[in-house]
């Protein structure tokens, strides 16, 4: 990798410290000597071990809850349920007011999707937590359930979540985010060439060497330090905070070393039900989940469909697209609905593209909850548009790479939501590349600039 200053040297401040300058991680030295201290490797006297009794269907109404053998059983300090939890409805970004509030900490009256949280059993030891955890009776009526997201936005449809009383978010723009810019209907009209095309992804697991979890330490007055290693620290604190009903102040965070999370890990699940554990029985607890639970239950990337219709010219220019993009949010929002809203910015791609017509849906079905992974609501995107690029490339018999020049946005383009393009650099990203894989493009886009509208 080389750092290369020749270029928008008019324009860029140099004599910078950092940036450009090869820096080691600070944390390296721990982790390559085995010293860095994970949130796991504290252990408190009379610490307690927290498991969770889980619903083993996709959909179905809680008829009621028997935990009578499991409080009977050896090494049983406490366990709990849904009344036991102060504000037991929560969700995620209601911090940034994206609601409503949609999924409970313990299940209460109904379960949404295989894995969900019903009871938590706090025990001497994780064994005998895990015994009595097999102990409770849930009695459940199973009920209709849809995992497909065209499915689950017919009429007539299984309903997943009462919270929003609809199989979809509703956005401020209606049942889906909308970009409109120009007039598409007219730039298909226009167009020398059509291309309709479907793109799917499946629900991707992060799979983190570390699995989720926490240790919570009572510290008197009712202060509780919690060990964790999410990676959302201010979410993890302020979402405690409204769940257990208790000013940030007496709550101590402790986090900063994540033994993988790829954005696995941003989600508020562990810390409040253990944080509760710990105030209701005086001591530490931890809540440490089984592999099986990370592969079950934490959020995956969202399984997404992408449906893109392109009009393009004779001479390499796309002049309509129009995208149509389901996320697969699972039961819960958590962080989905922000996910589909960025893809709605995104679809149109590093191209200036004069008419673009964008719907993208948020959908709930009853799948484990998806969340954050690297990119989330552009990665998938990103691959469906770069397909269709080669695509429509090869239907025009043109080289994908000049195509992509042809159309590549540069500094004062206007993008379809109305942001103007500014730093872009794609074009000597471009070129950059064309030289590294010996790739060769006519010399007229050689000479092209993001920066100076050129040839």
């Amino acid at each position: 990798m080389k750092l290369r200053k020749d270029y928008f040297a008019d324009v860029r401040k140099d004599g910078l410290h950092e940036i450009g300058q090869p820096r080691p991680r600070l944390d390296s030295p721990g982790h390559v000597t085995g010293k860095t201290a994970y949130f796991a490797d504290r252990n408190f006297p009379g610490m307690l071990h927290l498991k969770m009794v889980r619903s083993p269907h996709h959909h179905a109404r809680i008829r009621s809850i028997d935990t009578s053998e499991a409080e009977k059983h050896p090494g049983v300090v406490r366990v709990l349920t849904a009344r036991d939890v102060p504000h037991n409805v929560y969700t995620i970004l209601i911090l940034i007011q994206i609601g409503p509030e949609d999924e409970t900490v313990l299940a209460d009256g109904k379960v949404r999707w295989k894995g969900e949280a019903v009871v938590a059993v706090l025990a001497e030891t994780e064994r005998a937590a895990q015994e009595a955890a097999a102990k409770v009776k849930v009695d459940y009526e199973v009920l209709p359930a849809v995992f497909d997201m065209e499915d689950a936005l017919k009429p007539g449809a299984p309903l997943v979540n009462e919270y929003h009383g609809q199989n979809y978010y509703l956005y401020d723009s209606g049942e889906c985010r909308k970009v409109r810019f120009g007039d598409v209907e007219a730039g298909f009209a226009g167009a020398d060439h059509m291309l309709e095309q479907s793109y799917h992804s499946s629900p991707i697991e992060h799979a983190p060497t570390e699995t989720t979890g926490c240790v919570v330490a009572p510290e008197g007055n009712d202060r509780f330090t919690c060990y964790t290693n999410t990676q959302a620290m201010f979410f993890t604190l302020d979402n405690t905070s409204i769940i257990l009903q208790m000013p940030g102040s007496k709550l101590h965070f402790v986090g900063g070393t994540v033994g993988g999370g790829f954005g696995g890990k941003v989600d508020v699940i562990v810390e409040p039900i253990t944080i509760l554990g710990a105030k209701l029985t005086g001591r530490p607890v931890c809540f440490i989940y089984s592999r099986e639970e990370e592969m079950q239950i934490s959020s995956p990337r969202a399984a997404e469909k992408v449906v893109i219709k392109d009009g393009v010219m004779k001479d390499g220019r796309i002049v309509a697209r129009k995208v149509t993009g389901y996320t697969d949010a699972g039961a819960y929002s958590r962080h989905s609905p922000y996910g589909a809203q960025k893809g709605a910015a995104h679809y149109p791609g590093p191209y200036t593209i004069p008419n673009v017509w964008i719907d993208t849906y948020c959908v709930y079905t009853n799948r484990t909850p998806s969340s954050a992974m690297r990119g989330f609501g552009v990665t998938i995107g990103d691959f469906a548009l770069e397909v269709q690029m080669d695509k429509l490339a090869r239907l025009i018999g043109m080289d994908p790479l000049e195509f992509r020049f042809i159309n590549a946005y540069r500094d004062g383009d206007m993008k379809a939501h109305r942001q103007p393009t500014e730093g872009a650099a794609l074009i000597e990203c471009m070129q950059e590349a064309s030289r590294a894989a010996n790739w060769p493009v006519a010399e007229k886009y050689m000479a092209m600039s993001s920066y100076k509208k050129g040839a």
